[in-house]
């Protein structure tokens, strides 16, 4: 009895060629078209999980989580010095759709820094500034700038507790002179005091204090004053009565 043998289909190349690029789970090290890198975890051909990423024409690098593609999760990128070769730290803390969310570092030029909340990659909710100078900004940001409420300390103590706006004193708030013992408390718009007082409260043991104090206003007679004022009501309220009658 004949035996009818049929040939054993077989697949192209490009299907096992296919399979095999399909990225998923940890990969050690997979190279894009333009020389950037990944090495970590990878989810149906898309970064995902822990992963590092270097990019070939600055040098930086992050490392940290990774959802769908894009940096979210907690994660550190740094960048590469140009002069000594090193990389240095820009931000450290969390990330959401490949911006910068939720509570990080984030340092700058000249050792200054922030550390506080973020939100769609700027300084935004609470956080505190210090600044290359000395001074310390503490309290709200939106969009990047101080809003809201906040203490903005100077290098040498000074300092505004107050109200803000698009990264201006703005509103009620006070500014507190540690050198000279004074304080002027009042309202503000634009960074330009309005309408306030100001007064001495520790004249005498400020470091730098003005030559003359600020004096007191007082009334020269006050007991006239006042007979004078509930003179000034009684006769108003004797007046409308014999209109009436």
């Amino acid at each position: 009895m004949p035996i009818v043998k049929y040939p054993r289909r077989v697949d192209p190349l490009w299907y096992e060629w296919d399979r095999k690029a399909q990225k998923c789970g940890l990969r050690h090290t997979v190279y894009a078209v333009n020389g950037d890198r990944y090495i970590g975890e990878w989810l149906d051909n898309v970064k995902h999980g822990k992963g590092t990423q270097i990019w070939k024409k600055t040098g930086a690098i992050y490392s940290g989580d990774w959802k769908f593609g894009k940096r979210d999760g907690f994660g550190t990128y740094s960048t590469l010095d140009p002069v000594t070769k090193d990389h240095k730290k820009v931000y450290s803390g969390w990330w959401k759709n490949d911006k910068m969310w939720g509570y990080g570092v984030k340092f700058y030029s000249d050792g200054e820094y922030y550390e506080g909340e973020w939100g769609w990659g700027k300084r935004n909710g609470w956080g505190r500034m210090y600044y290359k100078d000395g001074s310390i900004y503490e309290g709200q940001w939106s969009e990047d700038k101080p809003s809201g409420q906040g203490m903005f300390r100077c290098k040498n103590e000074n300092r505004y507790e107050g109200s803000w706006k698009d990264g201006k004193k703005h509103g009620p708030g006070r500014f507190i002179y540690l050198d000279t013992g004074q304080l002027y408390e009042g309202f503000w718009v634009a960074d330009v005091p309005k309408c306030g007082t100001m007064i001495d409260f520790s004249h005498d043991e400020a470091p730098t204090p003005t030559q003359y104090p600020i004096p007191k206003i007082e009334l020269a007679d006050p007991e006239g004053v006042l007979e004078e004022a509930v003179l000034m009501l009684e006769n108003a309220e004797i007046f409308p009565s014999q209109k009436e009658r």
